[in-house]
């Protein structure tokens, strides 16, 4: 058994007495171990302490970064849906551009809309090309759909990179700003190919329309008996101008609008007998006359081969037959010209 002691002896400055405490040396070793242990304990919580300061400043960095990424998510998910409103407006335009000229391949439909805007193309070239001189010396570039899904890993794959050294988010940066340059190149393209198509369609749906208004069938089946221009007037005798085009047929037959439009006179004239007149627009109207009846009224729409009256030989007639008329801006025209189903 230790019986080794220690002897620690206090004295004062103020009393001249002197004290003594006589320490045994086990005790003194516990109490240097206790000492020991609580120095290691109190370094071993600075330590946890200060990691955890360190760790609370990782994660508010993370929650910052985290914060900046999904504001970016959400920039780009605005752009992807401007981008699609733009492509699902094209393809709705599309359609109805197949459906005014009866052309089935979309490709064509495409051409055509790009043929007004030229400078969609010149505008990829020089962009191409600026990407080509900035890549000197690189490796030859991937096709664009390669680029896009590279430019968007950084959202599905995580780069093994060294977060510490803030390559992961200098990365993240980059590929998103990239991405954002690709996906803004692509909705202006988008913009610049829907104004092409729409501009296309308002141009083809005008040239509808004029051709829908534009008078272009016989007006009844039958024969001519009279056309357009200077005749002997069956009543006088007397040269005089004859302003439209005579039709013989039957009594009762059909007689079809030559063109859409909207009635716009319905009487009895003298000279003309029970007359029908429609207004095809663009200045253009056209006139039949000499009906036994009439089957239309005042202000109704009709389309080109509607019935709108029957063969007769009411007014100033010499025989049953159809007098038709075209007149643009009040002018009278030689109607056999815009007969063009004979």
């Amino acid at each position: 058994m230790d019986n080794k002691t220690y002897t620690f002896l206090i004295t004062s400055n103020r009393r001249e007495e002197t004290r003594s405490i006589t320490v045994r040396a086990s005790w003194v070793k516990a109490g240097l171990a206790a000492l020991a242990v609580g120095l290691v304990l109190l370094v071993a919580s600075g330590g946890d302490y200060f990691g955890l300061l360190l760790e609370q400043g990782e994660n508010k960095r993370l929650q910052a970064e985290n914060e900046q990424l999904t504001r970016q998510f959400q920039v780009v998910e605005s752009k992807l849906s401007s981008l699609e409103g733009s492509l699902d407006r094209i393809k709705t335009l599309t359609t109805k551009i197949k459906l005014i000229t009866n052309i089935e391949d979309e490709d064509r439909v495409m051409k055509l809309s790009a043929g007004p805007l030229p400078r969609i193309e010149q505008n990829m070239a020089e962009y191409d090309e600026e990407e080509a001189q900035a890549g000197e010396g690189t490796e030859e570039r991937e096709p664009a759909s390669t680029e896009f899904m590279k430019s968007d890993a950084p959202f599905l794959v995580r780069p093994a990179l060294d977060e510490v050294r803030g390559e992961l988010a200098a990365t993240r940066d980059q590929n998103y700003a990239d991405l954002s340059i690709r996906i803004d190149k692509s909705v202006r393209e988008a913009a610049l190919r829907e104004q092409g198509v729409i501009r296309l369609q308002e141009l083809l749906q005008e040239r509808q329309s004029i051709l829908n208004a534009t008078p272009s069938i016989k007006p009844a089946r039958g024969w001519y008996t009279s056309r357009f221009g200077y005749r002997v007037d069956p009543f006088t005798g007397r040269v005089d101008a004859h302003l439209g085009l005579d039709i013989a047929a039957p009594p009762g037959t059909p007689v079809m609008a030559t063109a859409d439009g909207v009635v716009s006179y319905i009487g009895y004239e003298a000279g003309y007998g029970k007359i029908v007149a429609i207004d095809h627009g663009f200045g253009v109207r056209t006139r039949y006359g000499h009906n036994s009846q009439i089957y239309v009224e005042l202000g109704q729409k009709v389309k080109r081969r509607d019935v709108i009256s029957a063969v007769g030989s009411t007014g100033r007639s010499s025989g049953p037959h159809v007098h038709y008329e075209v007149r643009v801006n009040d002018v009278p025209v030689d109607p056999i010209n815009y007969i063009l189903d004979e």
